[in-house]
């Protein structure tokens, strides 16, 4: 088993609002992965919320780290939901979780054990997926892409019918994840990714998706994020690269199993 793990702040003097970890529970059977993406508020601050996301995404991580290792017998979705419900439940009674921009994040889970693989995605992180017989699979929650491509995203469409969908303050919103299950022997390798570690692939296009999986193999997650702060830093203005912002938080695991 090989699992190398880094993150990097696209603002030094800000927090980092993502969250990722590795778990190799003491009982041997296996292990998961968790990541979160925080969703950054608007300039202005306005999400409803006293804490803030980095608060969010660590409290929702270590819910999850918590529930994926130690209770097997719940699948990823009821993993998801229930940490959701114990992060809202803690936010107290000076949050307005009924926020449209209540903090929030995106979410790839992936757990192992002797028998077989689950996934579980949620907006717009990825998880790859490298297959024994050398294919690598993206995982993907499209829905963002598919309503960029017709227009500006809004926060109308945020947790809503017909739109995106985020860990929030809802735990019915684990049921609109992507998942899946496949067996163990048919998975050689699981990656993680923040779309700021993504970029390399999907706005950079530097590689493409088994590209990025051989390179997280040879040189680790901090090389992959090392290349995307390169690639930044030679389009500072975001003329050639169109993106939010000029550098985001940047997220990535890799597990060998």
């Amino acid at each position: 088993m090989r699992i190398e793990l880094a993150g990097r702040p696209g603002d030094p003097s800000r927090p980092d609002e993502d969250f990722v970890s590795a778990i190799l529970p003491a009982s041997g059977r296996g292990g998961a992965l968790v990541l979160l993406d925080g969703v950054t508020p608007p300039p202005d601050g306005d999400d409803g919320c006293v804490h803030g996301v980095a608060w969010f995404t660590a409290h929702l991580g270590g819910a999850l780290v918590e529930l994926c290792a130690a209770r097997r017998e719940m699948s990823l979705r009821e993993c998801l939901a229930e940490a959701i419900a114990r992060t809202a439940a803690a936010h107290g009674a000076g949050c307005d979780l009924g926020h449209r921009r209540t903090p929030q994040a995106t979410v790839v889970l992936a757990r192992w054990d002797g028998a077989r693989v689950e996934h579980l995605v949620l907006s717009d992180s990825v998880l790859l997926v490298g297959r024994a017989d050398g294919a690598v699979v993206p995982v993907l929650d499209d829905r963002i892409a598919r309503l960029a491509a017709r227009g500006p995203v809004t926060d109308a469409q945020r947790n809503a019918e017909d739109g995106f969908f985020t860990a929030a303050a809802d735990p019915a919103v684990a049921g609109r994840a992507v998942t899946g299950v496949l067996p163990r022997a048919e998975v050689r390798a699981l990656a993680a990714l923040s779309d700021g570690a993504s970029r390399w692939v999907e706005v950079f296009r530097a590689g493409d998706w088994a590209r990025c999986l051989d390179l997280l193999a040879k040189s680790g997650p901090r090389a992959l994020i090392d290349r995307v702060r390169e690639a930044e830093a030679a389009d500072p203005d975001r003329v050639a690269f169109r993106r939010g912002k000029t550098h985001d938080d940047a997220s990535a695991v890799y597990v060998e199993l």
